[in-house]
């Protein structure tokens, strides 16, 4: 007697169910990366409106994707986020590390300070510019202003006309530079004099200093008295005629 066989049943299979699906990024899902990396590798506060420029996009479009980007950064995970100064966007540290990072810069060599004519010239132009080297040294009573050229050279200042009296000497204010060493948005967030009195008088550490300097200082290093120097207070009307 033969055996009879029951017909196989048909099986369909859903291929598509072992292909992974592939996401399209859209516009924005890439320009937000983009963005991102423009902020990382750009070594100063960068504007909306210029990251808008390069890459060809409307500024409130770039405002609204750094906008996200920043919400995104604000997770715990991240030990960065994206901060505003200068009037530009950049990636900078969370506050709650301030500790932790202080602790380990401090382990690592210093670098040199400014002298303390130097930040009492840099102090005067802050709230008083734009000002002239006569009007530097005329507050500081000094004969000369050699300071500058520090501040020059480390562009925390710089050139910004000449002044309409006889002689047309040369007119001083404060850079951007300036407000992101000092971790300023504006000239509106100077610190006050009894700050800038604590920078100048850090920097009268004569460590830092070298020995022919620190046994015979001239006009413009040598040491304050505890007194505070000259400093005009600051006015309203003067602190924000000048732009940094």
């Amino acid at each position: 007697m033969e055996e009879q066989t029951q017909p196989l049943e048909e099986v369909s299979l859903d291929v598509s169910q072992f292909v992974e699906e592939k996401h399209v990024l859209t516009e924005e899902e890439q320009l937000k990366p983009m963005i991102a990396a423009i902020l990382f590798a750009t070594p100063n506060p960068i504007a909306a409106v210029e990251i808008a420029r390069g890459l060809g996009r409307e500024p409130e479009q770039i405002e609204r994707l750094i906008s996200e980007l920043a919400k995104e950064y604000e997770l715990p995970q991240y030990g960065f986020q994206i901060h505003t100064k200068a009037g530009g966007y950049y990636f900078g540290t969370k506050p709650e590390f301030d500790e932790a990072l202080r602790q380990f810069f401090q382990s690592q060599k210093q670098p040199l300070k400014l002298s303390a004519a130097a930040v009492e010239t840099l102090c005067i132009i802050a709230y008083k510019q734009p000002v002239t080297a006569p009007e530097i040294a005329q507050i500081r009573g000094t004969q000369g202003v050699g300071s500058l050229k520090p501040l020059l050279d480390r562009k925390l200042i710089t050139t910004a006309g000449r002044k309409d009296v006889v002689g047309k000497p040369v007119l001083y204010k404060t850079t951007p530079e300036f407000l992101i060493q000092f971790g300023l948005k504006d000239l509106k967030e100077l610190p006050t004099l009894k700050e800038f009195e604590e920078l100048r008088r850090l920097a009268m550490d004569d460590d830092l200093l070298p020995p022919a300097e620190a046994k015979a200082p001239q006009p413009e290093t040598e040491p304050v008295t505890a007194e505070p120097a000259e400093v005009p207070a600051p006015v309203e009307a003067e602190t924000g005629t000048e732009s940094a």
